[in-house]
């Protein structure tokens, strides 16, 4: 099978057509009020990263509604919760200082997207408001605002991702059984099923 690839930015630009003047000049460098008032109601964020050679990540981010802190008009905070470890976006920003973020508000089709230069901090000031159940962020992920601006809804409502009665059913078996056939690991599924039930996993939410 032969693929027909888009090589150019103007083969591109024939495909998709002209950009809307409304689109091309939504983009803008500083928080309005909205977009405050936005981030203060959303739980939850796309960040993505890349190193110094490209190689991308991108890794959810979630809280309670107002999981991003705003420091200023251009700058925002996003707090690291206890996790796997890894570390892969964070150390994508230790090469490559720049991140892409998405924020999500449920059942709104529109998203808030930022791009911007990212910085990590162990210890500030602002952690104390970025306090949840009695605990400080391991770290925040600090962005300046280079580039905002609102994404339309036509993906959420091709996808219809808030609107459980067009959910697809569910083929794939417990989290438990993926990770026992996906991975390589001592356990049996049914300690990894006892690892990850809710009322177990709950616990570890914000630490010990």
């Amino acid at each position: 099978m032969s693929w027909a690839e888009i090589e150019s930015e103007a083969e591109l630009r024939e495909l998709l057509g002209e950009v809307m003047p409304r689109a091309a000049n939504k983009e803008r460098t500083r928080l309005h009020e909205r977009d405050r008032q936005w981030l203060a109601t959303s739980p939850f964020c796309l960040v993505a990263t890349a190193d110094a050679d490209g190689n991308c990540d991108v890794s959810p981010k979630g809280d309670p509604s107002g999981l991003a802190h705003v420091i200023d008009d251009t700058t925002i905070a996003i707090p690291e919760r206890p996790g796997n470890r890894r570390g892969d976006g964070y150390r994508n920003v230790l090469s490559n200082p720049h991140a892409g973020l998405i924020f999500l508000i449920p059942g709104r089709n529109e998203t808030l997207r930022m791009n911007g230069r990212a910085r990590l901090v162990r210890e500030a000031p602002f952690f104390d408001e970025m306090i949840v159940k009695g605990h400080r962020p391991l770290l925040a992920l600090v962005v300046e605002i280079e580039q905002i601006f609102y994404h339309c809804a036509k993906a959420f409502m091709r996808s219809a991702l808030w609107r459980p009665e067009k959910w697809p059913a569910d083929p794939l078996p417990s989290h438990a059984a993926l990770v026992k056939e996906v991975q390589v690991t001592a356990e049996t599924v049914d300690e990894l099923e006892a690892y990850y039930a809710e009322a177990n996993y709950s616990k570890k939410l914000y630490g010990v």
